[in-house]
């Protein structure tokens, strides 16, 4: 699959299925996903963003890079100290890229590791990509494989990780992340809901490369899941500029992995609180934290906006709150406990 990635930094085992689906427009896909259609047979049409957004997301990269950086040490520290030297990381499609890509750097700069790192598909509801598996079991161990995503919403990729694994008995479900607000891995740089500048845009800070897909007409039997390889977006491009601005904050000092408090289970009890208070009766349209929130202005049709009181104005959710005045989505202060904000997809029915 081509990306805008160097092959060294990542190898994607996607089909490229650029020109072969049409991308559709949000309404008619959220209204076909609430029909029961799969959201992984169908492709959104790209957001463009305004140049007042972009204002607002280098604004984000240059105040929270050294945040991010953090967390990416405090993880790649955890990777080495619980899984050792020997490890491939194998990076969820495609919002764990850049985080797999930073953490590879980290670890070849500090302990000089050279650690190999492939990205594969992992869908909710039709599960991980088996050929993907297959390719990755045939080259390496199972005990060296480790699973990385960007951040942890309320877990459910998590549960869908760990469901598909019981076929693979030793490979191991652990999932790296660098923000872990739901509090259900201890793999992970920090669980405190941080900004992490990626999750504000679409494919030009993903390598141009599209969400994956999986439809029986266009993926084969024994085709590794889709995705769309957006080349006209080249001139956009912002996916190194997002990798070389953390690395530049890189701390290599030597540090303790310090542990912090995880309650589990805190993220799922307030995800189930919020939609009882909401009158939500499906969970799938409550998604917290910045990242998550983030994915509904972009690519959902939302609700409203929930941001926690003590986050009213807050730097850091500034990209949250131009894109909710762009798409005229209310925002609620709401008291949060584990998340500094929540994106509520509207229910398509009541429209």
């Amino acid at each position: 699959m081509r990306s805008s990635y160097k092959t060294s930094d990542v190898i994607l085992l996607l089909k490229d299925i650029t020109g072969m689906v049409e991308p559709q427009p949000t309404q008619e896909r959220e209204k076909l996903i609430q029909a029961g259609k799969h959201y992984c047979e169908m492709l959104p049409i790209e957001y463009v963003p305004s140049e007042k957004y972009m204002e607002v997301y280098r604004d984000a990269l240059d105040k929270y890079s050294a945040q991010t950086a953090k967390a990416v040490g405090m993880l790649a520290e955890r990777i080495v100290e619980k899984r050792g030297r020997d490890v491939v990381l194998v990076s969820l499609a495609r919002a764990g890229i850049p985080i797999g890509i930073l953490v590879k750097h980290y670890m070849e700069k500090k302990y000089a590791i050279k650690t190999p790192h492939y990205s594969i598909s992992i869908i909710r509801g039709r599960g991980i990509d088996k050929n993907a598996m297959e390719y990755l079991l045939e080259r390496y161990a199972p005990n060296q494989l480790l699973f990385v995503d960007g951040w942890i919403g309320k877990g459910a990729i998590l549960n869908e990780l760990k469901k598909n694994l019981v076929q693979y008995p030793d490979v191991s479900p652990d999932i790296a992340v660098i923000a872990d607000p739901a509090n259900v891995t201890d793999l992970c740089g920090t669980h405190e809901d941080i900004l992490i500048a990626s999750s504000c845009l679409n494919s030009t800070v993903s390598g141009l490369v599209s969400r994956t897909f999986l439809r029986d007409d266009i993926i084969g039997e024994n085709d590794f899941h889709g995705a769309v390889y957006y080349e006209e977006l080249q001139q956009s491009d912002l996916s190194y500029e997002f990798i070389e601005t953390i690395e530049k904050q890189f701390d290599f000092a030597d540090r303790q992995c310090a542990d912090e408090k995880m309650v589990q289970g805190a993220g799922a009890q307030e995800v189930q609180e919020i939609a009882k208070r909401f009158q939500i009766e499906d969970i799938n349209l409550v998604k917290p934290g910045i990242g998550e929130t983030t994915r509904v202005l972009l690519r959902r049709v939302p609700w409203k906006i929930l941001i926690d009181e003590a986050y009213r104005g807050s730097q850091e959710l500034a990209h949250i709150v131009r894109l909710a005045a762009e798409k005229s989505v209310p925002i609620e202060y709401y008291p949060l406990k584990q998340y500094k904000c929540c994106g509520i997809i509207k229910k398509m029915a009541d429209m």
